[in-house]
């Protein structure tokens, strides 16, 4: 099959979904929809963020040294394009959405109780590659609701009915679920 080049760009396809929430100084707690996420260690166990410093959370994580990688289930798809498109200078995403504040065990950021995994991270390093910022964190602590269990008690991606991003669309394990915008009215 004949391959066609294309501009240097991302081509890693898909990546998660993540529900980032992170905590000010004065306890005020936000949620940034993140796709830019992934596993970079695992003894200890650590992962990594990219975040764009013109985000909200950006400052906020960056003093704060702490947040929380919330995994959203497909139930959850609206509210991950939600968070994703509105910025917390505006709003409290936690009281729009409805969604539940749990207390974290290890790290002042809540979890967010709908989703069915939860990773507590602090943050070890921070790197400014271009357009992001690489933020490398130590999990400190990992929840899973019993039914992302797996028999032998492990967390199952298809138990927890997780999702991807494709950009610009969402994916279930076993197919396309939204569309990145798609929380937005119409425009006039």
């Amino acid at each position: 099959m004949a391959k066609r080049q294309l501009k240097p760009a991302v081509g890693l396809r898909p990546v998660p979904v993540t529900l980032v929430t992170c905590v000010d100084g004065e306890g005020r707690a936000n949620i940034i929809t993140l796709a830019w996420v992934g596993v970079v260690c695992s003894i200890p166990p650590m992962l990594s963020i990219a975040v764009r410093p013109e985000r909200f959370s950006y400052d906020i994580i960056r003093n704060g040294g702490e947040f929380v990688v919330n995994l959203p289930s497909v139930d959850l798809i609206w509210a991950t394009d939600y968070c994703g498109t509105r910025s917390g200078r505006d709003e409290d995403k936690f009281a729009a959405l409805g969604l539940t504040r749990a207390p974290a065990s290890e790290v002042k950021p809540p979890l967010i109780g709908e989703c069915p995994i939860n990773i507590e991270c602090v943050v070890r390093h921070q790197l400014s590659l271009g357009s992001h910022d690489l933020f490398i964190s130590e999990v400190v602590m990992l929840h899973a609701d019993e039914s992302a269990l797996d028999d032998a008690g492990n967390v199952s991606a298809a138990r927890a009915r997780l999702i991807s991003y494709d950009q610009p669309e969402y994916w279930s394990l076993g197919g396309k679920v939204g569309r990145h915008g798609y929380s937005r009215p119409p425009r006039v």
